[in-house]
Parts: C-alpha cells; sequence; structure tokens
C-alpha cells in the first residue's frame, strides 16, 4: 500500500477503484488501438498498478509503470468516443492512477 497516502485520499481511490470494477469494459474499445495503444492493455495496466498500490508497498518501479500509463491516457483521451461509456471509464483510470503517482511521490523506494 502506499505508506503516506492519507485516509481520505486511500478512502477516493479504494470508492474510484470499486466503481471501475462494477462498470463493464466498453466492447467498442476491445481489440482497439488508439494513437499507438492498446485499450484493453492499457486499462488493465493501470488497474494492476491502481489495485497494487492499494495493498502493497508503492516502490518505484510501480510508481514509474503508472506514470508511462498515465501519459498514454492523457494523449487518448481526446480520440476516445463515448460509446459504452468509454469516456467515464478512462477518465476514472486517469484520475485514479494520478492518485496513485501523486500520494505514493514522498514514501519510501
Amino acid at each position: 500500500m502506499i505508506s503516506n497516502m492519507d485516509e481520505s485520499e486511500r478512502d477516493l481511490l479504494a470508492r474510484l477503484w470499486e466503481e471501475q470494477m462494477r462498470m463493464p469494459f466498453p466492447p467498442n474499445m476491445r481489440g482497439r488501438e488508439i494513437e499507438g495503444e492498446d485499450m484493453v492493455y492499457l486499462d488493465a495496466s493501470i488497474a494492476i498498478g491502481v489495485s497494487s498500490s492499494l495493498s502493497e508497498p508503492f516502490d518505484v518501479k510501480r510508481r514509474d509503470a503508472l506514470l508511462r500509463c498515465l501519459a498514454a491516457v492523457e494523449k487518448v483521451l481526446p480520440s476516445i468516443d463515448d460509446e459504452g461509456g468509454a469516456i467515464e471509464r478512462y477518465e476514472r483510470l486517469r484520475e485514479m492512477a494520478a492518485l496513485a503517482v501523486e500520494s505514493g511521490n514522498d514514501g519510501p523506494r
């Protein structure tokens, strides 16, 4: 878990994670690449990083992986259509990744 994340940040990240898990993956994003990014892989990569940050020590390797994912999701968001709630899903992924990275910046590495 991110050691320096305060309770309100942890609660927010956990709430966003729960919302994300209830939301079905948009069918139009399956097998799709936008701006050279595989959308299923990007979703899964952020999900792994966020889930790990809630349950395990957050190290520099995970932080760097989430930073790369954050840059990728920022790049693709303007090109996502909203069919099936895709924009909402990827905006939430962006928010979760940013929160995990920001909260873990001062933690042990």
